[in-house]
């Protein structure tokens, strides 16, 4: 299982754009090419896909402990897997949780990318710090992003010194650089003219990059032992699911989609943006987070849709929420111009724009009560990241955060419904999929009349 991470000095170092040159190049060499991201990221993953034509998948050490990293890694690997770090290498929660830990975790070599933009023989003390910063560390070597030509032989020189390999540079190109906003990069449909963007990144990774050496670096990666989740199978043999899917709402964990079909689910795409009705028979439904707030005067303008899920859900269908989908339930949201626009009112509050991030992180949730997921008393882990906060967040679920241990209370959770801003990955748990599986299969059947 050859695999390679690529990390970074920190954020903004260019470590996506080298990753996504990287994919490209490996796909137009037609090598079957898998791709993972550390932490609780929606959007490189979408990139990822984009460019390799498959699914990306996540990797997040605060979610899974090592056994079931090293399985979620080997169920979904290809024959050459890119992971791509998140933040600078040694960034988490503190220390914990970051990329180095999951690339110790995983046996997987790591090559880090600096930003030499202002930089001469400086970066080389740049690689020292992160070579002995800590160890183990699993750095097999760097990337020099931005390293004219002039400095090239130095960056090899320092590479030789420190006893690592230098794996390349990559040359700056205004018009190869992805457009950011509020929560990170835009979406991949959203770009004009990604395709040749992605093309001629590959063409400088295979000038400038040294990917014969990356490869060769991937077949040291270690075999780990893997804990397989005992998850039962088909307990909901053609329970049919309908997920939101368009660009309102697009951030899904595909290893949640992945292991609602191993339980049996079927999972029918739709659009709330542009569909009229749910789709048929479905015993299930699911809100993902996104930018409603983009979308908000389309999403509040197709009222038969808005009328069928409030209905359904306040008739028991069973629903998921999160973030994006969790406003979307909401009476109302504020659009990014300021309009207030209506919204399903399942949830009796507004949503509105906020001038900075809320409650960003990781966090632990309890449940105060029994519900649909989880059991009173039971805890899992989980994230936020979100602009727009509600007048109306919740209070079934007790949080506490990861990084600086406040607490609050959040989220709606009652028999048939999750619905709040935090994300949850239902490999953090596992028992909160098959909980979910059986409500759907429970509600299909009654609305059937099996039962």
């Amino acid at each position: 299982m050859k695999r390679i991470m690529i990390s970074g000095t920190n954020s903004g170092c260019g470590k996506t754009t080298v990753v996504c040159a990287l994919l490209k190049a490996l796909s137009e060499r037609s090598i079957n090419v898998g791709a993972f991201k550390c932490g609780p990221d929606y959007i490189d993953p979408m990139f990822h896909s984009k460019i390799i034509g498959t699914k990306s998948y996540n990797l997040d050490s605060y979610f899974c402990p090592a056994g079931t990293l090293n399985y979620l890694l080997k169920k979904n690997s290809a024959d050459m897997n890119i992971i791509e770090g998140a933040m600078g290498y040694y960034d988490g929660i503190g220390e914990s949780h970051s990329a180095c830990r999951t690339a110790v975790e995983t046996g997987t070599p790591a090559v880090i990318v600096i930003d030499c933009k202002g930089m001469g023989a400086s970066m080389g003390a740049v690689m020292k710090g992160f070579l002995t910063f800590r160890t183990p560390n699993n750095i097999a070597g760097f990337i020099f992003n931005r390293l004219p030509e002039s400095m090239e032989k130095t960056a090899v020189s320092l590479c030789d010194e420190m006893g690592v390999t230098y794996f390349g540079r990559l040359p700056f190109s205004k018009d190869n650089s992805i457009e950011s906003r509020h929560l990170g990069l835009v979406t991949a449909d959203e770009i004009t003219g990604l395709k040749e963007k992605l093309l001629r990144l590959s063409q400088l990774a295979e000038k400038y990059i040294l990917i014969d050496k990356l490869l060769e670096a991937a077949e040291n990666a270690v075999v780990m032992p893997c804990t397989e989740p005992d998850i039962p199978k088909n307990i909901a043999r053609n329970v049919r699911i309908a997920l939101a899917y368009d660009s309102a709402f697009c951030f899904y964990y595909a290893d949640n989609i992945s292991l609602l079909e191993e339980l049996g689910c079927e999972i029918v795409p739709f659009s709330p943006l542009s569909d009229k009705a749910l789709p048929e028979n479905i015993g299930g439904l699911i809100l993902g987070g996104g930018y409603p707030e983009l979308y908000a005067e389309k999403l509040s303008e197709n009222t038969p849709l808005l009328h069928e899920i409030k209905e359904s859900i306040s008739g028991g269908l069973p629903v998921i929420a999160e973030c994006g989908g969790f406003m979307y339930l909401n009476e109302s949201i504020e659009d990014v111009n300021g309009i207030r626009r209506k919204m399903a009112g399942v949830i009796n509050g507004q949503a509105y724009r906020t001038d900075r991030l809320q409650r960003f992180g990781y966090v632990s949730l309890i449940a105060k009560k029994d519900c649909m997921l989880l059991d009173k008393g039971r805890s899992v882990r989980a994230h936020e990241f979100h602009y727009w906060n509600s007048t109306a967040c919740g209070s079934d679920l007790h949080a506490k955060k990861a990084s600086s241990g406040a607490e609050y209370d959040c989220a709606y959770a009652d028999d048939n419904m999750y619905a709040g801003y935090p994300h949850l990955h239902f490999y953090a748990d596992t028992e909160m999929a098959v909980r979910f599986a059986k409500k759907c299969c429970e509600y299909s059947k009654n609305k059937r009349g099996l039962v």
